[in-house]
């Protein structure tokens, strides 16, 4: 059995008050570190940013706002159109404050992707090895 789900998605990045350019999006989750979605975004062959995710966290801003830190997720209804509104805050730059993104995905595709997750791992199922996180912890990584 594959231990990863990866989908790829067009997202929407906000670039000033209202215009958004597109952004290729890849969604990966792997059955080995199974409460985390990596996201990995890119433009015109760079990579712009990669996150490290909280699934649950990720799944309940489907339904309404979550977060107060770095990553803050909730859902935006447009008409017919349903949005998952993702923002993050970066490090910080020169002039004080920080770098911010709004990038803004499907919302079904969204959801298609975390089901397949739940087929490989349900909620609750999880497991985490601690002796091989304590490996890592202690050798610094």
């Amino acid at each position: 059995m594959n231990p990863f789900v990866r989908k790829t998605l067009v997202m929407q990045l906000r670039a000033g008050a209202t215009d958004r350019f597109p952004v290729l999006t890849h969604l990966c989750y792997d059955a080995e570190d199974p409460f985390a979605v990596t996201a990995v975004f890119s433009h015109d062959g760079r990579v712009l940013a990669r996150w490290r995710l909280d699934r649950e966290m990720l799944a309940d801003g489907l339904r309404g706002p979550v977060g107060v830190g770095d990553v803050r997720f909730r859902p935006v209804a447009t008409g017919q159109w349903e949005e998952l509104r993702m923002e993050f805050l970066g490090d910080a730059r020169p002039d004080g404050g920080r770098h911010h993104a709004v990038v803004f995905a499907w919302a079904p595709a969204v959801a298609a992707f975390l089901r397949e997750t739940r087929e490989l791992v349900a909620p609750g199922q999880e497991e985490v090895r601690v002796d091989d996180f304590l490996t890592q912890v202690l050798a610094g990584g």
